[in-house]
Order: structure tokens, then sequence, then C-alpha cells
């Protein structure tokens, strides 16, 4: 048994972050059964020129720059959806899945629309790029526009991934807003729902914040506030006896720091729920030869978890990492919309 195929028989559900089409066939092969997209996905797959023909075309229909970035992306998650549509069909819609990023402008911090507006087109975009997609996740930020889209969007029938969560106030804020919106469904039957707790980032706030943690400590607050946030979401939807699991996704589990172990997130939270690695995570595990058990239940002494809850401020944590997340969320769709505009100089010869 490889090292992924041990990830993914304790119980861990494989996600790849990316929509490369040779990635995803690649990923499928080694048990991938799901993958999501964001604007640095497509921005790097474009940049290899690979699509430059449909680009072309595109612009000769007359395409706008941001058109041609929703319709590239579009097309994208649609191909790696249809290597999955078979785990969806197995599952009965339980996984493989492919997730869609709304639009990231909406937050844009130097020129968003006013909250209502924000909240009245996540609905609109989210209908539109759910619309005839079976196995298409719609990725809402836990932004306070996105959380208040929600319960409409999961009203309508969507299936929803919540992403840029970072504090257990925004994944419950989030979870009671889609758990409103399903019950207002006539069938919950089809009922699906995951959110996206980012692990990484949260590590690298403490370094600078909260020096004083000790040794112990330091390096896994990441790991004890995700999986404090899972156990609270299985024991959530545990009692609602649900036909589909509302799960967890694991993301951000690449390691920022050289002397990290690469599979420190990967096995930390190896047993349950699902992991959206990036490629090369995925490709560092499966050589490296470990076998990974059920770990995700499994947290530090208790004189570390009580550390960490009088260290860290996790209202100052959301706060700035939101601000820093939601900077990282806009800049690379507007960096995707100018690498298209670059582009079109050099397909048509436009300036």
């Amino acid at each position: 048994m490889s090292s992924l195929q041990s990830l993914i028989a304790s119980g861990t559900k494989l996600w790849l972050d990316s929509i490369d089409p040779e990635l995803v066939q690649s990923n499928r092969a080694l048990g991938a059964t799901g993958a999501t997209s964001n604007p640095i996905i497509i921005s790097d797959l474009i940049k290899t020129g690979r699509f430059d023909d449909a680009i072309a075309s595109m612009m000769q229909e007359g395409q706008d720059d941001e058109a041609i970035a929703w319709a590239m992306t579009d097309r994208l998650v649609s191909s790696a959806q249809e290597v999955f549509l078979p785990v969806w069909e197995e599952t009965a819609g339980n996984d493989g899945y492919v997730s869609f990023e709304l639009d990231p402008l909406l937050e844009d911090p130097k020129g968003a629309p006013p909250h209502a507006e924000r909240v009245a087109q996540y609905i609109a975009l989210g209908k539109k790029w759910a619309n005839g997609h079976r196995n298409r996740m719609i990725k809402v930020p836990a932004t306070a526009a996105g959380l208040d889209a929600l319960e409409e969007l999961a009203a309508a029938g969507l299936t929803l991934n919540v992403t840029l969560i970072f504090s257990p106030r925004q994944y419950v804020a989030a979870r009671d807003a889609v758990w409103r919106g399903a019950q207002r469904r006539g069938d919950l039957e089809g009922f699906k729902s995951v959110y996206s707790i980012f692990v990484s980032r949260v590590d690298v706030y403490t370094e600078k914040h909260c020096p004083s943690l000790s040794d112990a400590a330091q390096g896994q607050v990441g790991i004890v506030n995700a999986k404090q946030i899972w156990a609270s979401n299985a024991e959530f939807w545990a009692a609602k006896k649900l036909a589909l699991n509302q799960e967890m996704i694991f993301a951000s589990t690449g390691t920022k720091k050289p002397e990290d172990p690469v599979d420190k997130y990967v096995g930390a939270f190896a047993g349950s729920d699902i992991e959206t690695n990036p490629p090369a995570t995925n490709q560092a595990v499966e050589a490296n030869g470990a076998t990974y058990t059920r770990q995700v239940d499994v947290l530090p002494p208790a004189a570390v978890l009580e550390e960490i809850a009088r260290v860290v401020d996790m209202q100052h944590l959301e706060e700035t990492l939101m601000g820093e997340g939601v900077a990282k969320f806009a800049d690379p769709h507007k960096s995707l919309i100018e690498l298209i505009a670059k582009k079109r100089t050099t397909l048509t010869g436009d300036r």
C-alpha cells in the first residue's frame, strides 16, 4: 500500500488543490476523488500556453478579458468535474466534487460594492455558475457578505464549500446559515455542504503574533484549531441524521517552513473528512513511504491546549488572517484578468 493509499484507507478523502487536466488525471489514479479551483490555479494554467487556441478563439468572438477569465474557469472546472463524476455517482453525491470560486472582486478592499449588493451578487452568481452541474461545489468566502448569502444559496439547492475559515466563530456562523437554508428545501436527500478550514496560515500568524508560546504549542495552533472545529462539526451534524456527510475540508495543508516535515498537516488530519492538498504535497507524501493512521481526533496534552486557549486571541487571529486572506482572494483575480489582457496583445496584436 502506498503512502496516499494508506491516507485514504485511514478514512480521509483526498482532493487536489488544482484543476490542471494532467494533474487531475494523475492524482485521480493516485486515489484523489475531488478538486478545487481558484484564480491562481487558472492563471498558472493559462501561463503554460496550453490553452492559447481556446483563448484566441474567445477573443475573436469579441469576449472581453474578464469574460474570458470566467469562461476559462468554467471550462477547466467542468473538465475536472467529468473526471470525478463517476465518484459522485458511485457515492450518491457524497464525494466527487470540484469547487468553483465566486467572484473574488466582490471582496476587493479597493473597490468592493456595498454590503447588500455583495450579498445579492453572491446569490446571483452562485445560482448562475451552479446551474446544470451535478458535481460542482460553489465556493463562498466566510466574509460578512459571503456568510449573509449562504442561507439563500443553501435554500436554492446549491452544494456549498464555505472557504476562508480561520476561527470557530466563522465556522459556526457558516454552518448555522447553511443549515437554516437547507431546512427550507423540500427534500434534504441531496443536501451536501463542506467547510474549508485553513491550517498553515494560522501557524504563520502565531509565530509572529504569539512568540511567547512554548515549543510544545508553537506550530500546533493551526492543527489544534482545525481539529477542535472538526469535532464540533461532527457533533452538530451527527444529530441531524442526514443522508450525506457535511464535512470539513482541511485546506492550506502545504507546509510554510522548510524545516517542517512535508506531511506535517497531512498526517495530523488523517482519518476523516477531506484534505485538499497541493499537487507538490501529494507528490512528496506519495514518495515518503509513510503509513498513515487516524489522527484527526488526537489532541496534544491538556496543558498545551490550555496554553493555546490562554495565549492566542482568536478574534485578533481571525481579523488579521481575514484581512490578509481577502487581499489574497481579490488580487489573484485581478492578475488573472491582466494576464489575459497581455495574452490579447500576443495572440491578436490588439493593444
